[in-house]
């Protein structure tokens, strides 16, 4: 299994950020998450949330597997596929932790796959 490389994967999050023109401020905002949390998501220093990673995406217009491993074309199908779960976790708090951890487990061995 591939192990996650946070510096990578914020980098990739920033050029996809700075490819739409937008400010670390402006990609926060519409996140909910601070300015300076971003700063360190993007500099690979904090690991995020999956909730958070979900609405980066989401807010970016990015697939899952183009900001995890730098696939160049992703499949937007993993993000169709995570909306359903990211708002029953909404709707039921209890135990949202593990069903992320399920689904990027579920993401990890289709990556593996390909």
């Amino acid at each position: 299994m591939k192990e996650l490389d946070y510096t990578k994967m914020g980098m990739r999050i920033r050029q996809v950020r700075k490819a739409k023109g937008w400010s670390q401020d402006e990609l926060a905002k519409k996140c909910g998450i601070s300015m300076s949390f971003l700063g360190h998501i993007e500099r690979g220093t904090r690991i995020m949330s999956l909730e958070t990673f979900v609405s980066i995406c989401s807010a970016l217009g990015a697939g899952a597997e183009e900001l995890l491993w730098g696939v160049a074309h992703p499949s937007d199908s993993l993000l169709d596929i995570w909306e359903p779960c990211r708002q029953q976790a909404k709707q039921k708090k209890t135990d949202s932790y593990s069903m992320y951890v399920k689904i990027m487990k579920s993401v990890a061995e289709i990556m593996n796959e390909a």
